[in-house]
């Protein structure tokens, strides 16, 4: 089976909604967009890392909207777009473990506070779940991305 260096695996415009991995980029921004309000709205209590976890969550939030318009406006003809794919992906996978992991310690932190915070403890909690979310649906879209990669090579 010939395969042209000229064909591009990579799908545009409302083909984007029906192709995996593609079809995770939806996932990535509700569940991503929820860990920045949860963050954003709990109060800063004792002095902790959470300002990782909002980089993360905005950083990935922005690039992602711009990696999505550029996938539906078809601007991602050239034959570097698969290998970067792949890398943004994983980068943002390992970026939300990180701040997964930090998320989780500063919420174990807070428990002493649970009696006076409960709200903020509870929003804590609700930002770790999401985070880890948010980690596997990059996760799923790095694997499914390097799949079509390599078959595309």
């Amino acid at each position: 089976m010939a395969s042209s260096t000229s064909s591009n695996p990579l799908p545009s415009g409302t083909s984007v909604f029906t192709t995996v991995p593609d079809l995770f980029f939806i996932p990535e921004f509700i569940f991503g967009g929820l860990v920045w309000t949860l963050v954003a709205s709990t109060k800063v209590l004792i002095a902790n890392p959470q300002g990782w976890v909002m980089f993360v969550s905005v950083f990935c939030f922005i690039i992602t909207t711009l990696w999505f318009l550029i996938f539906i406006s078809g601007a991602n003809k050239s034959s570097i777009w698969p290998t970067l794919d792949v890398v943004y992906h994983s980068l943002a996978a390992f970026f939300y473990l990180s701040a997964a992991v930090v998320q989780a310690y500063v919420t174990i932190s807070l428990k002493s506070f649970t009696s006076t915070f409960f709200k903020e403890y509870q929003l804590d909690i609700a930002a770790v779940v999401m985070c880890y979310v948010v980690t596997l649906l990059y996760a799923l879209h790095a694997i499914f991305s390097t799949m079509r990669w390599k078959n595309s090579s």
